[in-house]
C-alpha cells in the first residue's frame, strides 16, 4: 500500500521526521472517542446507550410504520411488509460482515493512534459497498417474484409484498452505505452521530408514511407504494446528512484531496474484509434464511398467523436492542483495546457487557410478557384474529432473548480480535438443526406451539456454545487484521538500544498472539 507524502519519509537517530498532520488532531469530533481509557462501566454506557438510542429510533420507526399499515391498509398488508422487511434484513445483513470488518479494523488502527489507516480502511470500504448496493438494487427489482414465492407470501399479500419490496430495492444503495458509514464510525467511538441522523431518517419516515399512504395534503394516495418510497426518501436524506456532517465537522472518516484515492480498494484491506467480514456477515445470513425457513412454517398457518408473528417481531425488536447495543459497544471497546495493547481490560468488558445485559434484557423481557397485550393491539388492533395468537408467542419465546444477549456480548468480543469462523459455526447449528430441527421434530405433538418454542431453545443453545468458544476456543491468538504501512516499515525488534534502526521505540516484544488467557 502506497505511503502518503506526509509519512513517507522519517529521520533516523530520533531527530524530526515528517508525520502525518491529521495524527496530531486533538479533536474529538475528529477523532471519535478513546474507549481505552476510563472506567468501564462508564465508557461501556457512554457508549452503548447512543447505540442503543439509535436502535429505539429505528425500531420505533418501524413499529409506527407498522401501525400505519396495518391499522390503514389491512392485515395482507402487514403480512406483505413482514415478508418484505425479512428481506430487507437479510440484503442488510450482507453489509453487517463487511462494516463489522471495517469496524473492527478502524478500531484497532485507533487504538495504535494510526487516523491514516483509518480513513483507508474507511475508504476502501465505501470504494467495495457502494456499487455492490447497486447491483442488489438491480438484481432485486427484477428477482423479486421469485423471493416472494421462494419465502410463500400468501397469495392475498403476494401483490402487495411485490410493490411494497420493489420500492425497497431502490432504497438498498443508499440504505446500505447509511449502515457502512454508522458502523465506521462507531468504530472510531462516535457512537452519537450515527444516533442522530438515524433520529432524523426515522422523524422523515414517521412524517411521511401516513401522508404517502392515504394521500394527505396535495400527496397523492398511494397505499402501500407509498409507505416504501417514504422510506427510500427518509434514508436518502439522511445518507447526505450524515456525509455532509462528517465534511463540516473534519472527521477521521473524511477523505480530502489526495485521500480520496483511498476509495480504490487496497487490496490488502479487501481480502481481510472478505476473510473476516464474510463469517460475520454470513452469521447475519444464517440467522435470516433460518428466520425465512420459519416465516414459511408459519404461513403455512394463514394470514392471521403471519400478522400475529409480525406484530411480535415488532416488539422483540426492542427486546434485543439492548444486547445488539452491548455487543456493538462490546466489539468496539475491545478492539481499541486490542490496538492499544490494553488486554488487562479485555475480560472485564466482556463482564460488564453481560452483567448490563441480563439485568436490562430481563427488565425488557418481563414488561413484554406482562403488558402483551396492550403492545399487540397497536399493531392487530383489539378485534383482531391474531392478537391471541400473537400474546402465545410472546409468552412462549420472550425469554430467550436474555440468552440472545449472552451469545451477543461474547460474540462482540471474540470477533473485535478478528475470531469468525467459531461464532459462524455456532450460530449454523443453533439456527438449523436447533431451531429448525425443534420447529419441525416436535411440531406432531405440539402443534403450532413447537413454532414457538424453537425460538427461545435456539437461542439458549446459542449461548452455550459461545460461553464455552470464549472460555475454550483460542479467540485471543486469532490471526491478525492486515497491518498498517507503518507497522510493515517499523522493525518489531529493538536494537541494543531499546530503539528500532529508525530511531522510534520498539514495539513490545510481547504481542497480542503471545497473551496467556485471561
Amino acid at each position: 500500500m502506497p505511503l502518503g507524502p506526509a509519512l513517507r519519509t522519517a529521520m533516523k537517530g530520533g531527530h524530526c521526521r515528517k508525520v502525518d498532520p491529521i495524527s496530531t488532531a486533538p479533536q474529538a469530533a475528529r477523532s471519535g472517542r478513546d474507549l481505552t481509557t476510563g472506567l468501564i462501566p462508564t465508557t461501556m454506557l457512554m457508549f452503548a446507550l447512543p447505540t442503543l438510542a439509535s436502535s429505539v429510533l429505528q425500531s420505533l420507526n418501524g413499529s409506527i410504520n407498522a401501525i400505519w399499515v396495518g391499522r390503514f391498509l389491512g392485515e395482507d398488508a402487514l403480512a406483505a411488509t413482514t415478508n418484505g422487511n425479512i428481506t430487507m434484513f437479510m440484503l442488510v445483513s450482507f453489509v453487517f460482515g463487511f462494516g463489522m470488518a471495517a469496524t473492527i479494523m478502524i478500531g484497532q488502527a485507533k487504538g495504535r493512534r494510526e487516523p491514516m489507516q483509518v480513513k483507508r480502511v474507511a475508504g476502501t470500504a465505501m470504494g467495495v459497498m457502494i456499487p455492490i448496493g447497486f447491483a442488489i438494487a438491480l438484481t432485486g427489482w427484477i428477482f423479486t417474484p421469485q423471493i416472494l414465492s421462494l419465502l410463500g407470501t400468501p397469495g392475498n399479500a403476494a401483490d402487495l409484498a411485490e410493490t411494497y419490496l420493489r420500492v425497497i430495492f431502490v432504497a438498498m444503495p443508499a440504505t446500505l452505505t447509511f449502515t457502512l458509514l454508522m458502523m465506521a464510525l462507531r468504530g472510531t467511538g462516535d457512537a452519537l452521530t450515527p444516533m442522530y441522523f438515524m433520529g432524523l431518517s426515522a422523524l422523515l419516515d414517521v412524517g411521511l408514511n401516513p401522508v404517502l399512504i392515504l394521500g394527505l395534503g396535495p400527496a397523492p394516495e398511494l397505499g402501500i407504494f407509498g409507505s416504501a418510497l417514504a422510506t427510500v426518501f427518509a434514508n436518502t436524506v439522511a445518507l447526505i446528512g450524515l456525509v455532509a456532517s462528517l465534511y463540516w465537522r473534519n472527521s477521521a472518516l473524511a477523505l480530502r484531496g489526495p485521500e480520496l484515492r483511498f476509495l480504490r480498494p487496497d487490496k490488502a484491506i479487501v481480502t481481510a474484509m472478505v476473510t473476516k467480514g464474510l463469517p460475520m456477515g454470513l452469521q447475519m445470513i444464517v440467522i435470516s434464511t433460518a428466520t425465512i425457513a420459519m416465516l414459511g412454517l408459519i404461513n403455512r398457518e394463514g394470514v392471521a398467523t403471519a400478522a400475529a408473528f409480525g406484530a411480535t417481531q415488532q416488539i422483540w425488536t426492542y427486546v434485543q436492542m439492548p444486547a445488539m447495543a452491548l455487543g456493538a459497544a462490546a466489539s468496539a471497546m475491545v478492539a481499541q483495546n486490542i490496538g492499544a495493547d490494553r488486554w488487562d481490560r479485555v475480560s472485564r468488558i466482556t463482564l460488564w457487557g453481560l452483567g448490563f445485559n441480563i439485568l436490562l434484557t430481563g427488565t425488557l423481557v418481563a414488561l413484554v410478557i406482562l403488558f402483551d397485550r396492550y403492545a399487540l393491539v397497536l399493531f392487530l388492533g383489539a378485534d383482531s384474529e391474531g392478537l391471541e395468537i400473537g400474546r402465545r408467542i410472546a409468552l412462549i419465546a420472550s425469554w430467550g432473548y436474555v440468552f440472545f444477549g449472552i451469545a451477543m456480548v461474547l460474540f462482540g468480543t471474540m470477533r473485535a480480535n478478528g475470531f469468525v469462523i467459531g461464532p459462524l459455526l455456532v450460530m449454523v447449528i443453533s439456527m438449523y438443526p436447533v431451531r429448525l430441527g425443534v420447529a419441525a421434530g416436535l411440531r406432531p405433538w405440539l402443534g403450532a406451539d413447537a413454532l414457538w418454542w424453537s425460538f427461545p431453545i435456539g437461542m439458549m443453545a446459542t449461548a452455550l456454545m459461545a460461553g464455552a468458544l470464549y472460555l475454550h476456543g483460542g479467540w485471543r491468538k486469532s490471526s491478525a487484521l492486515p497491518p498498517s504501512e507503518a507497522q510493515q516499515r517499523t522493525p518489531q525488534t529493538p536494537d541494543a538500544g531499546g530503539t528500532t534502526p529508525e530511531g522510534r521505540d520498539a514495539a513490545p516484544a510481547t504481542t497480542w498472539q503471545d497473551r496467556p488467557a485471561e
